[in-house]
Parts: structure tokens; C-alpha cells; sequence
């Protein structure tokens, strides 16, 4: 669970967030709208415990996050809408470093990754240092980083710009079986239709201070999960994969 209670941050004169409160319950997926400058970034980043607040308080998993930051953390996940890496890092050794600061067991955490690669159209790639890779693939390892330990709390940042179509469809369903193991998911989006999809309830931000909490029936969302068209093109993909060509 995320709990965020009056939380407020200023930059010099401009105030980003103006006595936020929200909560994202275990296995609930929320949507965060917002114009740019309405201060989505801000608050995911406050709420990753990048940034401190100037006001209010944040519990990830009951654990305050400010009280007992490296505790709270360790329940967290976060992609980045702008990711930042060790250039020279590949894929496999970012990933083999966030396991280890983690305290995953080594095998474990590299078998999910090799799936996660597979999922995201990452395989083949992994070896290939940071710094020459795309910003779309770059995305998809930072998502990687983010889902690999499973966490409690997961805050996504604009973190599927950029994927390509089967790789967003991979990683919204990544994000569902998360949240049907028990995570909660703050996910932000400037793409409307994918918060009606995804999402079941969305917080909407406007200079700074929640305007509007909604769930999907008070918005006449479509049913969730998969748009028709995304499972025609699911279908199009599985019936084209190698193994189904070669049969």
C-alpha cells in the first residue's frame, strides 16, 4: 500500500504539489493524469523517496519513508520517465547490480530477467553497453530494473514511452499480474486510453493539488484488460512467431 498525506514541495516560488493525499491499495492499479507541469513527476519522484518533501508524510507497505528511507525503498519500485544508467554497463551486468543491492538471490533474479528480456524484445540485446542503445530500449530495461524484485509498490513514470507495441502489451501485463499478486501501482500517462485500460481508479493532478479521484465505473470506462484491437494483434503474433512459421 502507498499512503501520501498532505505532501507538499516547493522550488523556490513554484509550488509542484500542494497538500497531495492519495492511497493505492495492495492489488489496485491507479492512474495519474495530469497536464505537463501539473506535477505527476514530482510527486512520483517524492513519493520513490528521490526528493524530500517539505510537507506531509509517505508510508510504502506501512513503512514511513522518510523515518526509515533504505526499509521503504527496498518495497519499492521505479521507472523513470527519464531512466538514468551507468553507461558503460550492459543490460545483464545493471540488472545483476540492482539484484545485488537488492539482496536477490543471484539465479532466481536472472532467470526473471531472461523472461522479462524475452517479453520486452530485449533478448539479444542485453549484452550491449547502455550507452549506445535507443531510448525506447532504454525505457524497457529501466522497466525491467523496476518489476524484478516484485514489489509492493510500484511507481511508473511515463514508463511505457517509447515501447513498442507488443513490448507495452507485454508490460501491461506485467503490470497486472502484479497487482493481482498484491502490488499496488502508481502509473502516470499522458495516453488517456491506456489509464482506461489499465487503470482502476485515476487521480488527476492540476498545479500542483488532486483535482479529481475517479473509478472506472464513475468515468464509464470500457471493460479492462485487453483492447480488441490488442488482441487481434496478440493473435497476429503468436500466429506468426517462429515456432508457429516453422511447425
Amino acid at each position: 500500500m502507498l499512503i501520501l498525506a498532505d505532501v507538499s514541495r516547493r522550488y523556490g516560488d513554484v509550488a509542484a504539489l500542494e497538500g497531495v493525499s492519495l492511497e493505492v491499495r495492495p492489488g489496485e492499479i491507479v492512474g495519474l493524469l495530469g497536464a505537463n507541469g501539473a506535477g505527476k513527476s514530482t510527486l512520483l519522484r517524492t513519493a520513490a523517496g528521490l526528493q524530500a518533501p517539505d510537507a506531509g508524510t509517505i508510508h510504502v507497505d506501512g513503512v514511513d519513508l522518510w523515518a526509515h528511507a533504505t526499509e521503504a525503498k527496498a518495497r519499492l519500485g521505479y521507472a523513470a520517465e527519464e531512466p538514468e544508467f551507468y553507461e558503460d554497463l550492459s543490460a545483464d551486468e545493471y540488472l545483476a547490480f540492482i539484484a545485488g543491492i537488492r539482496l536477490l538471490d543471484p539465479e532466481p533474479a536472472r532467470r526473471r530477467a531472461v523472461e522479462l528480456y524475452r517479453r520486452f524484445g530485449l533478448a539479444g540485446r542485453e549484452g550491449e553497453p547502455v550507452r549506445g542503445l535507443s531510448h525506447g530500449t532504454r525505457k524497457k530495461i529501466s522497466f525491467t530494473a523496476a518489476v524484478l524484485h516484485c514489489p509492493r509498490v510500484l511507481l511508473c513514470d511515463e514508463a511505457l514511452e517509447g515501447f513498442d507495441a507488443a513490448a507495452a502489451l507485454a508490460a501491461k501485463q506485467e503490470l497486472r499480474a502484479l497487482a493481482a499478486a498484491g502490488t499496488a501501482v502508481l502509473f502516470s500517462s499522458h495516453v488517456t486510453e491506456t489509464i482506461e485500460r489499465l487503470c482502476d481508479r485515476v487521480v488527476m493532478l492540476h498545479r500542483g493539488r488532486v483535482a479529481e479521484t475517479l473509478t472506472r465505473a464513475e468515468w464509464g470506462a470500457p471493460e479492462p484488460g485487453l483492447s480488441p484491437l490488442e488482441r487481434r494483434f496478440l493473435a497476429l503474433m503468436r500466429d506468426n512467431a517462429p515456432e508457429a512459421v516453422g511447425s
